[in-house]
């Protein structure tokens, strides 16, 4: 369900640029949270084998490979990081959900999607760091930090209201 919701994340853009503004990043980070590191970053892994076999799920409906492999493929690996760091912060199911914890480790898992993300456009794109950063980071880390915290939100209101799965 997390994979399928990163999809939707995926179908709602608005193209900057090489690398488009989804909402992606705010369910990339709650999967870790309620899923926890390794089931988070297995679902991570789950949406991007479906968009390498040819299903059209990545940003702006984008399927294939190729598109692994090309300038925003960083980012998806970036992903699994996020994910697995996120789940790091999240809470048991018998402890309250800390919000500072949790948005530390998400913030962490933020900064490893970008760090993956930003050395991919470098290596795809053939351009200096300071033209990645100004592409692949910049436009994007004031909605991303705002995607995290309303993430963190959502899973501390779910876990103190024990909506969420045993």
């Amino acid at each position: 369900m997390m994979a399928a919701l990163i999809v939707v994340g995926a179908m709602i853009q608005l193209p900057i640029g090489p690398v488009p503004v989804t909402l992606q990043t705010l369910f990339v980070v709650l999967a870790g949270l309620v899923l926890g590191p390794v089931n988070g970053a297995a679902a991570m892994l789950l949406y991007i084998l479906a968009g390498v076999i040819g299903l059209p799920v990545f940003a702006g409906g984008k399927a294939g490979l190729a598109h692994l492999f090309g300038p925003t493929g960083g980012y998806l690996v970036g992903y699994v990081g996020t994910a697995l760091f996120a789940g790091i912060g999240a809470s048991s199911r018998y402890e309250p959900a800390r919000i500072f914890r949790s948005l530390f480790w998400s913030m962490l898992g933020l900064g490893s999607v970008f760090l993956v993300g930003v050395l991919r456009l470098m290596f795809v794109l053939d351009i200096p760091a300071e033209k990645a950063v100004a592409i692949g980071l910049a436009p994007f880390i004031i909605g991303d930090v705002l995607k995290t915290i309303a993430a963190v939100v959502a899973y501390r209101f779910l876990h103190n209201r024990r909506l969420l799965p045993a």
